[in-house]
């Protein structure tokens, strides 16, 4: 059943759990694995200290980011905005332009993360990257909006990745410290 953004909205205000739109149909966020949630939290530790005395802003995944252009509302794990924050709406307040978004995959939801989730994503003007992030094998996406609008897809297997958007690096050591050990997402 397809619904306004506008019913979408008074639901989430009320709502117990966050829920993303997409196409006219809200969507549950799963909780996430140990793994998923550390991965999450060290980009956003790694990424705060690296921007921490610049103007750029690292807010977690309770910080719902609206896509104008398609109607469609989201919960990036990290995103970053560095101009002076723009938002719309309430209860949360949706940021209409941040600079990079960053989401760690989970097994259960690849598919549309990479596919329908990433083509919104894409739609954002402000946006200049977005990190995608595989939780059991070390390895990052970035996606790189170029100054012809084309889009430059990158595989990360070692090392670092140079993030231009917030003019930071990511190092791969940072973004899975101690992960070892804790289990491998599943599908689920």
């Amino acid at each position: 059943m397809r619904i306004s953004a506008e019913a979408y909205l008074a639901e989430e205000a009320i709502a117990g759990r966050r829920h993303e739109f997409l196409n006219g149909a809200i969507i549950a966020m799963a909780g996430a694995s140990a793994r998923h949630n550390l991965i999450a939290a060290n980009v956003m530790r790694a990424l705060g200290n690296a921007l921490a005395a610049g103007p750029c802003r690292v807010l977690g995944s309770d910080q719902r980011v609206r896509i104008g252009l398609s109607d469609a509302y989201l919960y990036p794990d990290v995103t970053v905005v560095c101009a002076s924050p723009r938002f719309a709406d309430d209860r949360p307040a949706s940021l209409l332009n941040p600079s990079l978004v960053v989401e760690v995959l989970s097994p259960s939801t690849v598919d549309h993360d990479r596919g329908a989730k990433l083509a919104h994503y894409r739609r954002l003007p402000s946006l200049g990257e977005i990190l995608l992030i595989e939780p059991n094998e070390r390895r990052l996406e970035v996606y790189r909006r170029l100054a012809s609008g084309q889009w430059l897809i990158t595989d990360v297997l070692d090392g670092a990745v140079e993030l231009e958007s917030v003019g930071a690096s990511l190092s791969l050591d940072e973004v899975y410290a101690k992960t070892v050990g804790l289990p491998l997402d599943a599908a689920e």
